[in-house]
């Protein structure tokens, strides 16, 4: 019996799935991010979707980005802030985040200790988009805003 028909099971120790390789979060210069990495758990065209793992160490935080596909969040350890578009909202272990398309969002590791979720997209995806210059400005008008991304 090879894997398919079989299914696989993947132990789980300290934040790491056996056989999943730790990956990091996006190639360097493509976006800025800090100290975060990802781990893809599954991905076949059977289910037509990727899910995958995001750690952040304390202060870490995920690209500022936007994109065609919406995709679902869902919290697992830790706490933090998201930026959905122009609201900040905390978010802490077992909160779900639903990211419609083309909205701007990051999470940011803001307790002092690592942050970890899962995120679910669609298999084919397009690339993200990161703000320009003029689009950050503004973003920026939102005193909320503002504080959430000056966070370093």
């Amino acid at each position: 019996m090879d894997s398919e028909t079989k299914g696989t099971i993947r132990a789980f120790l300290d934040w790491r799935w056996s056989e999943v390789p730790l990956h990091p979060y996006k190639e360097d210069g493509a976006a800025p991010f800090r100290a975060i990495t990802r781990q893809t758990l599954f991905s076949d065209p059977g289910f037509g979707c990727e899910l995958r793992y995001f750690e952040m160490n304390a202060g870490g935080h995920s690209s500022l980005e936007r994109h065609a596909h919406t995709h679902g969040v869902l919290i697992l350890r830790g706490e933090g802030h998201c930026l959905l578009g122009e609201e900040v909202r905390a978010v802490k272990q077992n909160d779900l985040v639903t990211i419609p398309p083309w909205l701007w969002h990051q999470f940011r590791a803001t307790a002092g200790a690592p942050m970890g979720f899962l995120c679910m997209v669609n298999q084919l995806r397009d690339k993200p988009q990161v703000p320009t210059g003029v689009e950050c400005a503004e973003m920026r008008r939102n005193p909320a805003v503002a504080a959430f991304l000056d966070r370093k």
